[in-house]
Formats: C-alpha cells, structure tokens, sequence
C-alpha cells in the first residue's frame, strides 16, 4: 500500500473510534439522568410553592374580610352609643324644662294653700287624716317626685337597666298622674330594648302610644319601636312605623330620623 491509502485508513479507524467513544459515554448518560431527576424534583418545589401561594392569598382575602366585618359591627356599636347618648342628652333638657315648669306649679300650689289658710273657710274643713295627708303630699311634692325619676334616670344611664325598669314602674305606681310618667313609660321601653328583649321594648312603646298619646314622647317611642322591629328582622312592621311617624309628626325630631332610616330600608 501507498502512503495514501495508509492514510485514508488511518482516517476511517480514527473516526469509528470518535462515534463510538460518543454513543457510549456512560458519564454523560449518568449527568443527563441526574439532571432529569433534579428538574422533576425542581418541579414538584415549584408546584407545592404555587399551591401554598394560592392558600396564602386565599388566607389573606379571607382574613381582610373579617377584619372588615369586625369594623362594621365596631361601627354600629358606635352609632348605638351616639342615638342613646343624643337620647340622654335630649331627656335632660326635657327633664330640666320639666323641672322648671315644676316650679313655678310648685309655687303657685303654696301661694294657693297660704290663701285657703287665711280664708274663714278653712276654719271649717275637716282635718285630714295621717293617710290623706301622706298621698297628698306624695302627689303634691315636686321635689320626691323629680328625686324618684332622676334616680331611676340615673340607673339607666349607668346602664344598669332592670334596676331602672323597676325605678320607673315604681315612679309610675307613686306618680301616675306626673308630667314625667309618659316619659318613664318610654324609658321602660329603651330600657328592654338595650336589654336585647325586642319583643318586650315595643309592647312597652306601645303603652306610650295608647296611654299618653298627646305625649310628645310618643314619635320617640315609635322610633324605638321602629328599632325593634328591624332588629327582629321586620323590615315591612319598621317602615309602615318609620312612614307613620313622619306623616303624623312631621316637625318632631323623630320624623328627620325616621326619614333616614326609611332611605337606608329602600
């Protein structure tokens, strides 16, 4: 052979070796396995990241709604204690108005018995007898009578409500005839109502309406029965009563809140 021919077979052995050293290199089998296990093991990190991704917002979306219902409920207990700190004031200056009325009664009342004293005819009279004498000065007595009403007042305002309820039943059965009394009688009625006894606090907002319905306290009591009504989820019953209110006393107080109330029911 020539060294042409030696040399082309050079070549051709040379290049089996290369293919065959390439088909059959096992380090490089082994790294390609080993990468393929890695991209799986990659892959199911990544698919258990993206899973706890989806319960963590899912968390946090439903974290961010109760903290929202949490500050609804913040507010309307707010706004509760608003109406009932605007009622307390408002009965204050009706009590003070009252007290002073009171007075001048009071007054006129002394100047009257001085007059019948100085009278001939009161030489006349019968004397009063221990338990005539006590219930006329029970019903003649302004200053008892406001002691009895402010301290069952008292006991509302400090929220201690069955105390008050029994202070203005008994303000009721000692002055049934007081200027006071429809507004006692409304006071029963809160006072069931902030006690949560919906059912109780109208039948007792009722009595206002049937037993004092001159009362200017009669508007309020339909409010607060209005109040209960929505809150035993009679939403027809609170705005027949919420439209009463406004169409009987359009110029109370009442009436401006039975307004808002009725936009908020529509």
């Amino acid at each position: 052979m020539n060294k042409r021919a030696w040399l082309a077979v050079g070549l051709l052995l040379a290049s089996q070796v290369t293919w065959a050293g390439l088909f059959t290199d096992d380090e490089a089998q082994k790294k390609i396995v080993a990468l393929q296990q890695e991209n799986q093991q990659l892959q199911q990190k990544l698919t258990t990241m993206e899973d706890r991704v989806t319960q963590l917002d899912a968390t946090l979306h439903s974290q961010g709604l109760v903290d929202l219902l949490q500050s609804v409920e913040a507010m309307k207990n707010d706004i509760a204690k608003l109406r009932g700190q605007i009622e307390v004031n408002t009965n204050n200056i009706e009590t003070t108005q009252k007290r002073q009325k009171d007075l001048y009664v009071d007054l006129d009342n002394r100047l009257r018995k001085l007059e019948r004293v100085d009278s001939p005819a009161s030489s006349s009279a019968p004397a009063a007898t221990p338990d005539t004498a006590a219930t006329a000065n029970q019903s003649t007595d302004p200053g008892a009578e406001n002691h009895a009403y402010e301290s069952a007042f008292n006991l509302f305002k400090i929220g201690n409500y069955q105390a008050a309820i029994a202070g203005f039943q008994s303000f009721l059965k000692t002055y049934p005839g007081s200027p006071l009394a429809a507004n006692s009688q409304y006071w029963i009625g809160n006072a069931y109502s902030a006690l949560k006894d919906c059912k109780t606090a109208i039948a007792q907002q009722q009595k206002v309406r049937s037993t004092y319905p001159n009362s200017p306290k009669v508007p309020d009591a339909m409010l607060n029965i209005a109040s209960c009504q929505i809150e035993l989820g009679d939403k027809t019953g609170a705005k027949k009563t919420l439209e009463e209110i406004v169409v009987k006393y359009p110029l109370s107080p009442a009436a401006d809140n039975a307004k808002k109330r009725l936009s908020s029911l529509k």
